[in-house]
């Protein structure tokens, strides 16, 4: 059960309401954590922003594979409401079947390349407490992806590590579209609804 009851769409300021809207696009929804931010809408407001200039794509990490890093950081912290978001989103954005039931055991699978498992290894690492990242896997990293990239990579891990406390601590209740995604992608893994109901 959520700590906070999200806004509905009519409480939320009306500015920051038509603001947030942009959420539908990439998840079909505004998501209850961000309706809940809304009580304090320059929380909201800030966080929106942040989303939208993290998710902005402007090298070779793909908004597919943002959402896939999103995840590897979300399973790493256990934030099983993150894990639906972003299995959601990459569904949305046009991942295969494959990765999408393959996301959590990225290592072993054919279906991401030698530069995603770099990156993904790495956001496994930053995501871990005490943080993992060493020399080698910055190493590794610098082998496939620019200093640009890697920017935007980080970006996202920090974006869900900042989410995956939010909605863990919050209990922020899921949506019917990200439960329908993990059901339906995250049954090999320990994945539940758990308390985010």
């Amino acid at each position: 059960m959520a700590l906070v009851r999200p806004l509905e769409e009519h409480e939320i300021e009306k500015e920051l309401c038509e603001f947030i809207q942009f959420f539908k696009g990439p998840l079909g929804v505004i998501p209850n954590s961000v309706r809940t931010m809304s009580r304090r809408p320059r929380v909201a407001r800030a966080f929106t922003e942040l989303n939208i200039a993290v998710m902005e794509c402007h090298g070779k990490v793909t908004p597919e594979f943002k959402r896939i890093i999103g995840y590897v950081t979300s399973f790493v912290s256990g934030c099983r409401y993150c894990q639906a978001h972003t299995i959601l989103g990459s569904q949305r954005f046009g991942s295969s079947e494959e990765r999408l039931n393959e996301a959590w055991n990225f290592m072993e699978s054919s279906y991401y390349s030698e530069a995603e498992k770099a990156a993904l290894k790495y956001a496994f690492a930053a995501a871990s407490v005490p943080n993992g990242v060493t020399d080698e896997l910055g190493e590794e990293l610098h082998k496939y992806w620019e200093d640009d990239d890697i920017v935007e990579i980080t970006a996202v891990i920090a974006l869900f590590g900042y989410l995956n406390r939010w909605n863990d601590s919050m209990g922020s209740a899921l949506e019917d579209l990200p439960i329908e995604a993990g059901e339906k992608y995250l049954t090999n893994t320990d994945w539940v609804v758990g308390k985010h109901t």
